[in-house]
């Protein structure tokens, strides 16, 4: 399985991207959102940590065909993977909706907030609310994790959600299970500890496991 491309960026369409990586071009879908972020980059050298799936209906006589999806950030393909629990979201329409910012889908989700929801493409007040009765237990990392990314003049983000998103990046790392670092965290939270550092949140995890 490909977990991660690292190339040249070549071109970008409305919904995939083209890596060149050495004297081969792949192509990776990407979210409006991943899109967005990418489409000045031409030229530039990138890294997309990618989901590597099957696509097609061989019940119906077609054939599978293999797929990249790309992400800029490891905690966003986390989040899509999540996304995509909910029933009635497959990869393509998870691919459509994600068009905002994770931690803002994240946010409005744990607030339940169906009629923000409604703003995202494909979404309607049902959806939104199967959305939230799915997830909103399970996305409070989330919702603080891209605060860790950088900022448009590229300086680091030194707020809590910074140390949380390391801790989730360094809890995977570990080993442990995306499922299973979110639970971590997120008993974290709900303790009222705010960590100085990732090294003193991941001792808190730890301890109350």
């Amino acid at each position: 399985m490909i977990s991660k491309i690292t190339g040249v960026l070549n071109k970008v369409h409305e919904e995939d991207a083209r890596i060149q990586v050495g004297p081969l071009e792949y192509q990776v879908l990407v979210t409006e959102l991943v899109r967005r972020q990418i489409q000045d980059r031409l030229g530039q050298e990138l890294t997309l940590h990618t989901l590597h799936f099957l696509e097609g209906n061989p019940m119906q006589g077609g054939r599978m065909v293999p797929r990249l999806l790309g992400f800029l950030h490891e905690s966003d393909l986390s989040f899509f993977e999540l996304f995509c629990t909910v029933d009635g979201i497959g990869v393509r329409k998870a691919i459509r909706v994600i068009a905002m910012p994770v931690n803002q889908i994240a946010d409005a989700v744990q607030r339940a907030d169906i009629k923000w929801l409604t703003t995202l493409p494909g979404i309607g007040p049902a959806m939104a609310e199967k959305i939230v009765a799915g997830l909103r237990k399970k996305v409070a990392i989330f919702a603080l994790a891209n605060s860790s990314q950088l900022s448009p003049t590229g300086a680091q983000d030194t707020s809590n959600g910074k140390i949380f998103a390391d801790v989730f990046n360094a809890l995977m790392s570990l080993g442990i299970g995306p499922s299973d670092a979110r639970l971590r965290i997120d008993k974290l939270i709900a303790s009222g500890k705010v960590p100085n550092s990732v090294e003193d949140a991941i001792k808190d995890v730890f301890k109350g496991s």
